[in-house]
């Protein structure tokens, strides 16, 4: 692994304005949907690690940012923001539907959780990285959200299947040393078991759109 050298930025910085944003929202006896514009931590639910990213290349396959998983809850560097696939807009607040693609933008390097056919370092699985620069890199960035029912609901374990090799974001336990000691790899794969399940956890979350909140009370009429 090497260390990339880049100012680092500030966290609270980057979250008062969702702050802000988010007002309103709390409160609820629902939790809701997760919307686009949330800012969220990700638990895999078998291994009991939140997705973490942080400027560390990799050694070996592509060389890019590295994305691992860590067991500190209050860990800075595991915040992702929910955005629209590559090439479209998800206005804040839209509610992520069951089966569509998106961007999950790490929030304190502006990378993109990105896969691609390199193996992984530790499993030999396919590689998880993070790519791009400022939020923008390719069609690789793309995750379809894979659940049941309608929306992406946060209170409910969730996969992410890369769009354009089909494998699911997975984590299966395998640990690194120097200089990410303890933290575990994460990896996409190729089948579907309880080692890609996640579950939204911590977080600043978007309240959902006028539009959304209006087709719930219809629907509760």
């Amino acid at each position: 692994m090497e260390a990339a050298r880049r100012p680092p930025v500030p966290l609270l910085r980057l979250l008062l304005p969702l702050l802000a944003a988010a007002l309103g929202a709390a409160g609820r006896g629902d939790p809701g949907p997760v919307t686009c514009g949330s800012v969220v931590k990700l638990l895999n639910v078998r291994h009991n690690v939140r997705l973490h990213s942080h400027d560390v290349r990799y050694g070996s396959g592509s060389g890019q940012q590295s994305v691992t998983g860590v067991s500190a809850a209050d860990d800075g560097n595991s915040y992702w923001r929910v955005r629209g696939r590559t090439a479209a807009v998800c206005q804040r607040g839209t509610p992520v539907r069951c089966g569509q693609a998106i961007r999950l933008t790490h929030l304190g390097t502006g990378r993109n959780l990105h896969s691609h056919r390199f193996t992984s370092p530790l499993s030999g699985n396919q590689e998880v990285s993070a790519f791009g620069e400022a939020g923008e890199g390719d069609y690789l960035d793309d995750w379809t959200v894979v659940c049941s029912g309608t929306y992406w609901a946060r209170e409910d374990e969730v996969r992410f299947q890369h769009t354009s090799t089909d494998v699911f974001l997975s984590v299966t336990g395998e640990q690194y040393g120097r200089p990410i000691h303890g933290q575990k790899e994460v990896h996409g794969m190729a089948a579907s078991s309880q080692n890609n399940y996640w579950k939204v956890m911590e977080g600043i979350f978007m309240q959902p759109s006028e539009a959304f909140q209006m087709e719930q009370h219809h629907a509760e009429l």
